[in-house]
């Protein structure tokens, strides 16, 4: 079961007010525009302020038998005015929260697909969306408030004051006393509420992510009859949601309880000590009306303020997730200096290279090796060992603790990522294929090419022949991750889209563990062909792939503890003789590897 959402220390220890302040930041490339959206929030208050003085004095001119016309003149100018500013204010502070909405949305969205995997696999993909999208909204909230009502609020609050106590200090203290005492009360259930509203955002989290997961795993579920267990571990874990959300929503609503007596407390206060203040002569009908005024007004003001502040705190830990998330991204980026990495032919050299994962043993240690531009080498050893972090540091998904990495006498930390990546292909296991054509999928190898060099990748990948047999040839939608074609073809169509990139650099990530044997040995063709003149890097079990490299690097706990040709590695005693004789590496039964099989057979045993 997943359990609440773990946030970096570094957001999560955001107050309020920093959430505040780091989300109107946001706001940086619209900024004039903000500002005088909120000066004109402050000349509405002050309007706002302005009508219930007039309404008294209208009310004392009726009284006293004068002619009232002109002050109803002003009033109805001024409230017609502060309607129609209202409404452009709030038209055009709606238009720039959803532009920056959709902008930031965009940034962060683009920033997560460019975070390391380990990153989206920690944290799940249901965590990440749910981050992006929760988190984007809530700003929109924030920006759209603050813009439009909370200034315009605060400020008429503010004006409000002094303005009470020029007519009369026992009436404005008690205006005050109504005031301090919203303030407490929500300073009060935010204190009560804060773990829990903590513990509430990290089951919608676990929510989101359960729910992709097994969306994503759709066919696992089905064929092994998971269909009502996993609705009930859904059920479950709704019902912690619920258990960790219930006292949360009955605190604010016994917050709504208590503002709306002191609000109706308020009026019959002001009520009362303005009918004994005008026995007293001290204080006249209208007045007293303008204070009821007043008294509403505040109310309203309050209201708004107490709602925003509500909402702040119960959006509090998305935002913090969101910020977590932002912090992750200018992690990963290009120094002021960096370059485009320019035309390369593949030599590879790393030096002294270090990376630990957190404060754990798992990492890799003091790596070095250099290639020359065209070998092939692998990378073998058990699970854990330390081939995908090796990868992943010469695709820059990870920065070496210590060391450096170098193409061509060009340092990785010293190149742009976009240059570094463009030179690099990849085919994974998981062939990793979008709910798109085939030519769109082969295509993002390089989305420039023509049809004509679609079909070359496809034809060379040896992938042509079944995908002319597709209802719609190449433009034949393949299903999310690929699901209308067999894993051959999927694996297929991603050799075809590394073909067409004609990258310098190659990564074969178990590119070939999925397939059958006479599958396999369409593929090897292809991919023995799409190494030549290239370097690249194989992390493999199949032995046909292997026996070819020039150069094996055996890892074990992080640290090359081999490396060499294969038959120099599996004539010796050390762990990838043992790995051979253990069956660490399949052997494939088809006539074109029957010479890596009679190469491993003619191998001494250990």
């Amino acid at each position: 079961m997943n359990t609440p959402t773990h946030i970096p220390p570094a957001a999560g220890d955001l107050t309020l007010l920093q959430i505040y302040q780091r989300s109107l930041a946001l706001l940086s490339s619209e900024k004039y525009l903000a500002i005088t959206l909120a000066a004109a929030g402050v000349f509405i208050a002050g309007v706002q302020l302005a009508e219930p003085i007039l309404f008294g004095r209208v009310i004392d001119a009726l009284t006293k038998g004068d002619d009232p016309s002109w002050l109803i003149g002003v009033w109805a100018a001024l409230g017609l005015f502060g309607i129609l500013a209202g409404v452009v204010v709030a038209v055009y502070a709606d238009r720039l929260a959803h532009r920056q909405k959709l902008r930031h949305m965009a940034q962060v969205f683009e920033g997560a697909i460019a975070l390391p995997q380990n990153y989206h696999a920690e944290r799940g993909s249901g965590s990440v969306i749910r981050t992006i999208l929760s988190g984007s909204s809530s700003l929109f909230w924030l920006w759209l408030g603050a813009m439009r009502d909370q200034l315009t609020a605060l400020v008429g609050i503010v004006l409000m004051i002094p303005t009470a106590l020029t007519m009369n200090v026992h009436m404005a203290q008690i205006l005050l006393s109504l005031a301090a005492a919203y303030t407490l009360m929500n300073v009060i259930v935010m204190q009560k509420t804060s773990a829990g509203q903590a513990a509430v955002e990290g089951y919608e989290a676990a929510l989101s992510g359960r729910v992709v997961d097994v969306i994503g795993n759709v066919s696992v579920v089905q064929s092994y009859g998971r269909i009502h267990a996993e609705s009930r571990a859904l059920r479950e874990l709704m019902q912690k949601l619920l258990t960790a959300q219930f006292p949360v929503l009955t605190w604010w609503g016994v917050l709504a309880v208590l503002q709306r007596a002191a609000a109706t407390l308020t009026m019959v206060v002001i009520l009362i000590a303005g009918s004994i203040l005008k026995q007293r002569g001290e204080l006249t009908v209208g007045e007293i009306v303008s204070f009821v005024a007043f008294a509403t007004l505040l109310i309203g003001k309050l209201d708004q303020l107490s709602g925003f502040a509500v909402r702040i705190h119960q959006q509090a830990p998305t935002l913090r997730s969101l910020f977590a998330l932002t912090d992750e991204l200018a992690t990963v980026v290009d120094h002021a200096n960096a370059r485009p990495l320019p035309a390369i032919v593949g030599n590879v050299h790393f030096s002294n290279v270090s990376y630990r994962y957190g404060s754990g043993p798992q990492g890799v240690f003091d790596i070095s090796f250099e290639t020359k531009p065209g070998e092939t080498i692998a990378l073998v050893g058990p699970t854990g060992s330390g081939k995908s972090t090796t990868i992943a540091l010469l695709q820059r998904f990870r920065s070496p603790d210590r060391g450096t990495i170098q193409i061509d006498g060009h340092d990785l930390a010293d190149v742009t990522l976009l240059s570094l990546r463009a030179s690099i292909a990849v085919v994974f296991q998981d062939a990793g294929l979008f709910n798109r054509s085939i030519a769109e999928n082969i295509r993002i190898g390089r989305p420039d090419a023509t049809d004509a060099d679609v079909e070359l990748a496809a034809r060379r990948a040896e992938a042509h022949d079944f995908i002319t047999l597709k209802p719609d040839g190449y433009h034949f939608v393949i299903g999310e991750r690929g699901a209308s074609l067999s894993g051959g073809e999927r694996q297929r169509i991603a050799i075809a889209r590394a073909i067409l990139k004609n990258a310098p650099v190659l990564i074969l990530d178990e590119a070939t563990s999925a397939l059958d044997a006479e599958t396999e040995a369409k593929i090897k063709r292809a991919l023995d062909k799409l190494r030549q003149g290239r370097t690249t890097f194989i992390i493999a079990h199949r032995l046909s792939t292997v026996a070819n490299a020039d150069q094996i690097l055996v890892l074990d706990q992080g640290r090359i503890v081999e490396r060499g040709t294969f038959e120099t590695l599996a004539e010796g005693d050390g762990l990838f003789a043992r790995l051979v004789a253990e069956g660490g590496f399949t052997v494939p039964k088809t006539t074109e590897q029957a010479d890596a099989k009679a190469q491993l057979d003619m191998m001494p045993s250990s």
